[in-house]
């Protein structure tokens, strides 16, 4: 597998002025007079990440001919939705780290992350209104629903092993494939595409958004935990049954499931008798199939897109999400 950092220098160059804009605005925009929602706005924003949704929708609106400033103000408003959700996620599923570092909650408690995951929703909402584009607002605001939505379910299928791939992906639509699918949507609006455009654009968000959360709950059983910047095992003591548990329960002997079962049903699971099951039964590699037909659908939906360097780094950043190790 290919190192991300390496392979996303490529895939940002022809964004990467416009990248430099969006960073100096994440951290200009998020001003507050009170000093602990500066702090942690702070260190939630120079945590890193690879601001994996601008760079979606500063590729596309790019690829469809834009060439004013209003996508790097998009791309900053999608972040803002993004870290926000990420500060509640890390509450809600207890995680002590991200991307390699103590989260917020870890760090300042869960009341404060919370409030400050709201400060930075609202944040997203200002600038939300500044666009006085309806269009713009009702994608936006539709995504945060989903999002939302996405946890809940997530809850309830928590220590569920009847949890199936149809459920399974209900879930990471939600929580992972729809701020992609509204970074595209937006880049298509910005650009002026017809509504075709923009469900194309849209798909292929959404494959790539369901690739990469596929292949982050393979990294989750068979990466490594420096690389992903979070423990191995996670989702299994926090009892999901994500893809590669899904693929092993259906393929496994009795024994073995019972196995799964009794784990997703406790906090202090056997994760090494866990893998063993998941490498036996083949999960790993009927994941990463599932992940690449993801991405074929997804290159096949930037048919409509002229030939160009961005339409090269959409291609590659799809790609990328099943070769990556972090």
């Amino acid at each position: 597998m290919a190192n991300v950092a390496e392979t996303m220098q490529r895939v940002i160059a022809p964004i990467a002025e416009d990248l430099v804009e969006v960073d100096k605005a994440v951290i200009s925009d998020l001003q507050s007079d009170i000093p602990l929602i500066k702090k942690i706005s702070g260190y939630i924003v120079s945590a890193g990440g690879k601001r994996m949704r601008p760079v979606v929708l500063l590729l596309i609106a790019r690829a469809l001919g834009c060439q004013n400033k209003d996508p790097v103000f998009l791309a900053t408003m999608i972040e803002y939705v993004h870290t926000a959700s990420l500060l509640h996620d890390d509450v809600v599923d207890e995680s002590d780290l991200r991307r390699g570092k103590p989260t917020a909650s870890f760090k300042w408690g869960n009341a404060s992350a919370i409030l400050v995951g709201d400060f930075m929703y609202s944040k997203a909402f200002q600038l939300m209104v500044r666009t006085q584009n309806l269009r713009i607002c009702e994608i936006v605001a539709g995504a945060v629903n989903r999002v939302s939505e996405g946890e809940v379910i997530q809850l309830l299928n928590i220590h569920d092993t009847t949890v199936d791939e149809k459920r399974y992906i209900e879930v990471i639509e939600r929580k992972t494939g729809v701020l992609f699918e509204a970074a595209a949507r937006m880049a298509a609006v910005s650009a002026g595409a017809d509504k075709a455009v923009e469900d194309a654009m849209a798909e292929y968000a959404l494959c790539l958004g369901r690739a990469f959360q596929i292949i982050d709950d393979v990294l989750d059983y068979v990466g490594v935990s420096g690389n992903t910047g979070k423990n191995l095992g996670t989702d299994l003591r926090e009892g999901k049954m994500t893809m590669p548990l899904i693929y092993a329960l259906r393929n496994c002997s009795e024994t073995d499931a019972e196995t799964i079962r009794n784990a997703i049903s406790h906090s202090d699971p056997d994760l090494d008798a866990i893998i063993g099951i998941i490498k036996k039964t083949n999960a790993i590699e009927s994941c990463i199939s599932a992940a690449r037909n993801e991405v074929q659908n997804g290159i096949r939906q930037l048919d409509c897109l002229p030939s160009s360097a961005f339409k090269n780094s959409l291609i590659e950043l799809l790609s990328l999400t099943v070769e990556r190790d972090s």
